[in-house]
């Protein structure tokens, strides 16, 4: 009799442990599984499932959700600091630009004088074989130092026979005769750098009916 009632024990105890695994096995095969892969085993995750087939879908469920809420706010905190390196990158870009357009103007107006040491001296004439070599020279050196200052987005401002615009001709003096203002004689060179006015052409004016 001993033995029968220990043997009917250890059939119950084997059969409880039975369906608790037989519980885990149907919830796990319950779960979509990659194709190829087993579904994970829910110890290895930390995670206690009921007895309950329903119960233990349940909280996987939660488990789920819980993941989901928090994956999706650390994907958002991603996506602020993308975007704050995004801004941060295209300020530095900025940045480096306005530098370097400051830098390069105050380059070009300290060598506006020299241009105009040049013009001053080509407006002269060359008599003798020495002065015409000397005007030569002066000659491919300036146009040297324009291209080079040209290459880096200077331009000469028009003047002579142009109609007169405040933004870019400054007048030397009232204007001869009436009616619309047009400019009669260039007395120094005026620039503009990348389309910015650096200098106004200092000008004579008059007026034309």
């Amino acid at each position: 009799m001993t033995r029968m009632s220990d043997l009917r024990a250890d059939e119950a105890t084997g059969t409880d442990s039975e369906d608790n695994d037989s519980s885990i096995a149907e919830v796990s095969q319950a779960l979509p599984a990659e194709q190829g892969t087993t579904a994970p085993d829910p110890h290895a995750l930390g995670l206690e499932l009921p007895d309950d087939k329903n119960d233990a879908i349940a909280l996987l469920l939660s488990e789920v959700a819980t993941a989901r809420g928090d994956a999706t706010a650390y994907l958002d905190d991603l996506k602020r600091v993308a975007a704050d390196f995004d801004n941060y990158r295209k300020r530095s870009q900025r940045d480096q630009a306005v530098m370097h357009e400051r830098a390069t103007e105050k380059v070009v107006e300290g060598l506006l004088p020299v241009l105009d040491t040049f013009d001053a001296a080509l407006a002269t004439e060359a008599n003798t074989e020495v002065e015409k070599q000397l005007y030569s020279g002066m000659i491919n050196t300036r146009s040297q130092l324009l291209s080079a200052l040209e290459a880096a987005g200077l331009e000469v401002i028009p003047t002579f026979g142009e109609s007169f615009d405040p933004e870019i001709h400054e007048p030397a003096g009232a204007p001869a005769g009436s009616g619309q203002l047009y400019v009669s004689q260039e007395l120094r060179r005026g620039y503009r750098l990348n389309g910015k006015v650096v200098r106004a052409a200092l000008v004579v004016l008059e007026g034309r009916e």
